[in-house]
């Protein structure tokens, strides 16, 4: 019989943590829970939950320090996905933890029954097998950018450009979880923190400027993607 897949809650609100572990049960997942931060990332190594909900204001260490460590951890643990729990829903903090890999991120209040459906999304993003040194398997070229969210740049190939804070939300979203399809409404979610009414062509408009920016920082690579009628993704497929 296949074992339950684990699930690790570090939340320093005790009842709203049982809370969420009560519907992960009934979900048929195995939980466990932590208070704080500081003993978390031993737990994680001896242990190799399958998910970590981690919540960002802990005592102790707090939520990006930690997602920080388990991302440096070398080999499996580095790889566990991260959900991001938090009250905080300024734009800065989705693009920290995001750029410092969290797999999704999730504000306060939640209901836990949107909480449990994001854990199966992550878990079947991430479920598919890791490409290994096994003769014949296919080489994954590294991801070519790397994101500054203090400094609003990205960098590829010892070039930068820098973007607007819109740009730069929109192309953090994407690719902190590459594959993933967004949909217009998901993005604008994502970037107007604030709820504002705006149209969904707005969308389209900012990824038409992101695309023409990173044309210029790499030159016929496409690294944002349309998905006809649903939205858009990341994908890096090498030059073209």
């Amino acid at each position: 019989m296949q074992q339950p897949q684990r699930i690790l809650i570090v939340e320093d609100e005790q009842r709203l943590a049982a809370l969420v572990a009560d519907y992960l049960k009934a979900a048929g997942y195995q939980v466990d829970q932590l208070y704080t931060g500081e003993t978390v990332l031993d737990w994680v190594r001896a242990h190799r939950p399958d998910l970590i909900l981690l919540d960002l204001m802990l005592p102790g260490k707090d939520g990006l320090t930690l997602c920080r460590e388990i991302r440096a951890a070398p080999g499996e643990p580095g790889r566990i996905p991260v959900i991001m729990t938090t009250a905080r829903v300024e734009e800065i903090d989705r693009l920290i933890g995001l750029e410092l890999g969290a797999d999704d991120y999730v504000c306060k209040p939640y209901s836990p029954r949107e909480l449990v459906a994001r854990v199966k999304a992550v878990l079947r993003r991430t479920a598919a097998p890791l490409v290994t040194d096994a003769p014949g398997a296919a080489a994954v070229a590294a991801d070519p950018l790397t994101l500054d969210p203090d400094a609003l740049r990205v960098q590829a190939q010892g070039r930068a450009i820098e973007l607007t804070a819109v740009e730069f939300a929109l192309l953090a979203t994407l690719h902190a979880a590459p594959g993933r399809i967004f949909s217009r409404e998901r993005l604008m979610d994502r970037i107007y923190t604030d709820r504002r009414i705006v149209a969904d062509r707005t969308i389209d408009s900012h990824i038409k400027k992101l695309r023409r920016r990173l044309e210029e920082l790499l030159p016929g690579r496409e690294l944002v993607h349309s998905v006809y009628g649903v939205g858009y993704r990341y994908e890096d497929r090498g030059a073209e």
